[in-house]
Order: structure tokens, then sequence, then C-alpha cells
């Protein structure tokens, strides 16, 4: 298995609006990846956020950090730290 955990600093007040665009877009695009096993999208509430990936290959936790990486790009203004 292998785990990818991303982290997100944002407005606070968009909060809403991250979670709704991570619904929308960024969870269809990890789901669609072979070998998901789940994910998980958590918002403090308070400008931040995080993400956990798990796959079942490399190849699938190295594909999620690029599709997270396009989805920020496209839909988000917001500081992203991979771990």
């Amino acid at each position: 298995m292998y785990a990818v955990i991303r982290q997100y600093q944002f407005d606070p007040s968009a909060s809403e609006e991250v979670d709704r665009k991570v619904r929308e877009h960024l969870v269809p695009r990890i789901k669609a990846i072979p070998g998901l096993v789940t994910y998980y999208w958590l918002n403090s509430g308070e400008g931040s956020g995080a993400s956990l990936s798990v796959f079942q290959s490399r190849a699938g936790a190295e594909a999620s950090v690029r599709a997270a990486a396009n989805f920020t790009q496209q839909h988000l203004y917001l500081s992203r730290h991979n771990s």
C-alpha cells in the first residue's frame, strides 16, 4: 500500500467553496485512478485542510499527486504542501 498526505492552506472564508470543489472536481479524478483503496478530505474550518489517499501501487499514488496538483492549479488559489 502507498499513502499520500497533502496539506492545504486557504482563506477561511472559502472553506465551504473549497469543500464543494473537492467533492465535485477532485474526488472524481482520484476515484478514476486505478488501485484506489480510500480517500479522505479533512477541513479544519479555519483555513487549512488535508487529504489522505491510499493506493495499492506506487503508480496510483504518484498519479494522485499529479491529479491533485492539476486540480489545485485549475480550481483553487491556495498553498499546497505535500508530505
